[in-house]
């Protein structure tokens, strides 16, 4: 498996090894052992699954706080999309610094998001389905949303000017200025 790092410290990229031939392909999306070999000890609870149908559907930016804080190791089943990390850890050096991959059913990239970081991400193509695991369940009570487009933050999404296709709780999440993150940098 191949790891590499983004401009985010914690968050990677992970691009597991494929086996092909005329049938198509198998590959090893997770092993924990050889993550934990690579310093990466991470226990996930819970899978999930989301399908979008339009592309320039835009999920996020969403977290789930402490004492329920989740990692997530995102990755796509099928179509395409642009998967954003941003840091909302307070004293962090990175605070409100993003770092995205494009994550499709063809180049098989993952993007592991720590504890600590928002994450989001908008569909390139119609029906795309988004795979990822997460370290603890959902909690309602501690999740949290921020503006996917803040100017604070600037994510360039790659709209071009198409309107993004949005869930009404995203439509009214507040901006990054006067954020109260739960988070702080333990660095």
């Amino acid at each position: 498996m191949l790891i590499e790092e983004t401009a985010l410290p914690g968050v990677l990229v992970l691009t597991p090894k494929r086996i092909g031939d005329a049938r198509g392909f198998f590959s090893e999306s997770y092993n924990r052992d050889l993550l934990r070999d690579r310093g990466i000890d991470l226990t996930f609870i819970q899978d999930n699954h989301s399908l979008s149908h339009d592309a320039g559907t835009v999920r996020g930016l969403h977290f789930q706080g402490p004492p329920r804080a989740q990692a997530k190791l995102v990755r796509c089943g099928r179509g395409r999309l642009w998967d954003v990390a941003v840091d909302i850890r307070r004293g962090s050096t990175w605070y409100g610094k993003w770092a995205g991959v494009e994550l499709s059913a063809e180049n098989g990239r993952q993007m592991l998001i720590p504890e600590g970081f928002a994450h989001g991400f908008v569909t390139r193509e119609p029906d795309t389905e988004i795979l990822y695991k997460c370290t603890d369940s959902y909690a309602p009570e501690a999740e949290g949303a921020i503006r996917f487009d803040d100017p604070d933050i600037g994510i360039d999404w790659g709209l071009d000017g198409q309107t993004p296709i949005l869930s009404e709780r995203d439509k009214a999440a507040p901006g990054f200025a006067g954020f109260q993150s739960p988070f702080r940098f333990e660095g």
